[in-house]
């Protein structure tokens, strides 16, 4: 099976992935499972349970966030 390259952003940052999903993609640039942060696609929050199985589309603007203790 050939192997597709999505152009998508990431956090502001255009880039080149083969990541097909979420999951795939959080794990390949190395984000900690472990720690709290939060996704959106194309500004629609994606609740955790769904990351593995959430595909990625050509074009995707993907978001990461992580809360800010303080005031």
């Amino acid at each position: 099976m050939a192997t597709t390259t999505l152009q998508i952003s990431l956090n502001g940052e255009r880039m080149e992935t083969d990541a097909s999903t979420l999951q795939a993609l959080l794990q390949a640039r190395g984000y900690d499972f472990k720690s709290a942060f939060a996704c959106a696609i194309n500004n629609g929050f994606v609740p955790r349970p769904q990351w593995p199985e959430r595909a990625l589309q050509n074009g995707d603007r993907i978001d990461v966030v992580t809360p800010i203790t303080g005031g």
